[in-house]
């Protein structure tokens, strides 16, 4: 019997095992996705990825990309990250199947602590796995994102179990979980999620008012709050080393008050609201939540042989033409810079949303439509200003995080959710039928009147006419036909979502009436979502998508160029200029590269870039080191090498005292680097100047990416300056095996006294937080576990 209980669920986990395998079909023969940013990652994390395999340790540090860094948010593993191992056995299959059965696993979970029966749970589950936006991250390579969405269904139904008084239970879910989703290693996810949880619990404290039980509530709350904290601290290290690092990140505050021109800029403790707001979700895009193709779908889509658009350009420029530009047609309308694909969560699914709306009572359909309502309005951004300001402005964190349209994920979870929850109260013999009808008649009225709004509103109002219509000014004609084309692709998916929305109505009214059997409504629903859902994502992300697993293993090969480089065995930087190199990271994967890819560069270093490097500040690009360009031309690529890079370290004779950063960052417009150094007047250095000394010398002798040795020979005090990043949390500079003194000298770069005679000099990087962090996992993993044992025990002998 015990068996036979469990069955329901290993039907659950195998359905989702194959669903997902069935969609990445090309993994079965071995085949890998390939993906932008991994593809840039793999660039980036290449030296830490050697590094690892030869010293069997982390270095926590990389040289290879924007002349030095931390690897924290790179590439790191910490110590003691058990939870790890857990993620492992629960993303068993090959990715990215893994991280579509951890959305199936995940919400089938939250479904089975609503109480909902397990047939349903599985239509819930793949319905919300199957989101468009949570298929179409993968294609850009936002896995991390993937990753951390696949656990918030997890986190919300440890602490429904919580309000449910099922306390042990909750507690031992919501602590795993939460610890699962740091771990994940997205915080703007994570962050979205706090939101989701906050609304649920002023839900639940209204009702605790109502009910008169405030101290009840309380106790949930405290567990919850525990819980949270418990699997929060279980990741302390990671925690902590991003902490520190987002401080002096463009995530932080910057100490500049000056723009690039001079002229006074806004002071703000987090990102930019201009570049916060870049991705907003246009008010009228919202209908692209229902009808994929509301606004022409994603930034690129691939048009048939047989729409007019091909027709019209085939007779411009003939059939090449025509292949070229329908494969990339320009469809999109709305006013973002770049959108891979709708954020569809499908035309039958909100109609159920809607059915739930009408038939569910109580304070979770109000929690699930006043989450839903927030994370609409917040996505639009800088279409709807008052709102986005106010939490810029004034909520903590908020302005640490960009692409607020992504808040739409708690949507695409909200959604689904209060769908399948309609149709358990449809199903329930609670509600007379009168009831359900009517519930049934005002979800199609509303759904249905919702498509025809935004169909006609579109047509009377809208041009049609997108941001990269400049595109088509060369061909006469054929602006006019992709307006056409958008047109039609607004038409026809709006008809689609109407069809859909019709036959769902249809099938649940002919069950009312008795010509349908629960089970074969459910199997028809079943295969109405999939069909909506998998036929419009696959128009994002599909088989093509996958190539050999050497290919994403190893993306870059070395040209011509790369290879010459390599000859030189010494110590150096690239400057990629063939493209931005604060987008590159394939020079990182061959080189020690002045550029990279990352979504949080350190402040300073991109200061330099704006600032210096930007306006071909020579001298800039000679105290970084940088021996090697890479230069664009008509032949292809070119290499110039530069006789004038200062070298790893080099002796000045002149430091030059500044008041703050604007004057640091200033004061670099006319230094001649070799010669001088910029030191904050704050640093406790009274000397400034020291004797020109001919003979001296300083020497690196050896490289690892977190330990560097120098040898000098001098006959008078000197003053180095190391072509190496400051970083004062965690590098440490050692003078024949005695910790020294170093500062930070030219805005970025690392500066020390050096004592006249031979010697040798260290700098090590051996960061403090790592030990720090990784007491405080210790003492939460034994907290997670000895709490619930304790509470078992207790329960145990009390019974």
């Amino acid at each position: 019997m015990k068996l036979k209980k469990w069955h329901p669920y290993l039907i659950a986990v195998l359905i989702f095992s194959i669903a997902s395998v069935l969609y990445f079909s090309p993994v079965l023969q071995g085949k890998q996705i390939k993906q932008g940013d991994i593809t840039q990652f793999i660039g980036m994390s290449k030296e830490i990825v050697d590094f690892r395999a030869q010293n069997k340790t982390e270095p926590y540090w990389t040289g290879s990309a924007f002349s030095g860094m931390p690897a924290y948010q790179l590439s790191a593993y910490f110590p003691n990250d058990f939870v790890r191992y857990v993620d492992k056995g629960l993303r068993f299959l090959p990715r990215p199947a893994d991280y579509v059965f951890l959305y199936f696993l995940s919400f089938f979970i939250l479904l089975t602590a609503l109480k909902v029966e397990w047939k349903l749970a599985i239509l819930g589950a793949l319905a919300f796995g199957f989101s468009t936006y949570l298929i179409i991250i993968f294609g850009p390579g936002h896995n991390a994102k993937a990753h951390a969405i696949g656990y918030i269904p997890l986190v919300i139904a440890g602490v429904l179990w919580i309000y449910q008084k099922r306390y042990l239970l909750g507690f031992i879910v919501t602590g795993i979980a939460m610890s699962l989703e740091i771990y994940a290693n997205h915080p703007q996810m994570t962050y979205y999620m706090g939101f989701a949880i906050l609304i649920l619990g002023l839900i639940e404290f209204y009702k605790s008012i109502k009910e008169k039980t405030i101290p009840e509530f309380a106790k949930q709350v405290g567990l919850i709050v525990l819980a949270l904290l418990l699997g929060i601290a279980t990741n302390s290290t990671r925690l902590l080393t991003m902490k520190e690092y987002a401080d002096v990140s463009t995530r932080g505050k910057s100490e500049l008050t000056i723009s690039e021109s001079g002229t006074e800029k806004a002071q703000t403790s987090g990102l930019d609201k201009a570049y916060i707001t870049q991705f907003s979700y246009g008010i009228q895009e919202t209908f692209n939540l229902f009808v994929p193709r509301y606004m022409g779908g994603g930034t690129v889509e691939e048009l048939g042989k047989d729409t007019d658009f091909y027709k019209v350009v085939e007779s411009k420029v003939g059939k090449r033409g025509a292949d070229y530009y329908s494969k990339q047609a320009l469809t999109y309308w709305g006013e973002q810079p770049i959108v891979e694909a709708p954020a569809y969560i499908g035309a039958v699914i909100f109609f159920l949303f809607f059915l739930g709306v009408f038939l569910v009572k109580g304070r979770l359909k109000y929690w699930l439509i006043a989450t839903t309502i927030f994370s609409i309005l917040l996505s639009w951004g800088k279409n709807f200003p008052i709102l986005t300001n106010l939490f810029i402005d004034y909520f903590p964190l908020y302005n640490k995080f960009r692409a607020v349209s992504s808040i739409q994920v708690i949507a695409e979870f909200c959604v689904p959710l209060l769908a399948i929850l309609g149709l358990k109260e449809f199903f329930s013999k609670e509600h007379s039928s009168e009831i359900k009808i009517d519930a049934l008649k005002k979800a199609i009225y509303t759904f249905g009147g919702l498509v025809i709004v935004g169909l006609l509103y579109a047509f009377a109002s809208s041009t049609f006419e997108g941001i990269r219509d400049d595109n088509y000014t060369q061909i006469p004609g054929l602006v006019d036909a992709i307006i056409s084309e958008r047109k039609s692709l607004l038409f026809k998916d709006s008809l689609r979502s109407l069809i859909l929305g019709g036959i769902s109505f249809a099938a649940l009214w002919f069950f009312l009436k008795n010509k349908l059997k629960y089970n074969q409504v459910i199997i028809g629903i079943g295969i109405l979502i999939l069909f909506d859902l998998v036929s419009v994502n696959l128009r994002y992300v599909n088989h093509e998508d996958f190539v050999s697993p050497r290919k994403v293993r190893k993306p870059f090969t070395a040209s011509n160029v790369d290879k010459e480089i390599l000859k030189d065995k010494t110590h150096y930087r690239v400057a990629n200029f063939t493209g931005n190199p604060m987008e590159d990271g394939r020079t990182s994967y061959f080189h020690k590269s002045i550029g990279g890819y990352h979504a949080a560069k350190m402040g300073r270093y991109q200061d330099l870039f704006d600032y210096q490097i930007a306006k071909n500040n020579i001298e800039v690009l000679n105290m970084l080191n940088t021996k090697y360009f890479i230069l664009g031309g008509k032949e292809g690529d070119q290499v110039q090498v530069n006789p004038n890079a200062n070298g790893n370290a080099w002796f000045v004779n002149t430091l030059i005292p500044v008041q703050n950063a604007n004057e640091e960052i200033k004061g670099l417009d006319s230094l001649k680097t070799k010669h001088s150094a910029i030191i904050n007047s704050n640093d406790n250095i009274k000397q400034r100047v020291f004797e020109k000394d001919s003979t001296a010398t300083i020497d690196l002798v050896a490289y690892k990416t977190n330990h560097l040795t120098y040898k000098s020979k001098t006959l008078k005090e000197q003053f180095a300056v190391f072509s190496e990043i400051y970083y004062k949390n965690g590098w440490n500079a050692y003078v024949d095996g005695k910790l020294t003194p170093h500062f930070n000298v030219n805005y970025v770069l690392r500066g020390m006294i050096i004592p006249k005679g031979d010697h040798t000099i260290e700098f090590k990087f051996e960061p403090t937080i790592i030990q720090k962090g990784n007491l405080i996992t210790l003492t939460s993993y034994a907290l997670l576990l000895l709490i619930p044992l304790g509470w078992f025990l207790y329960e145990k002998k009390k019974r």
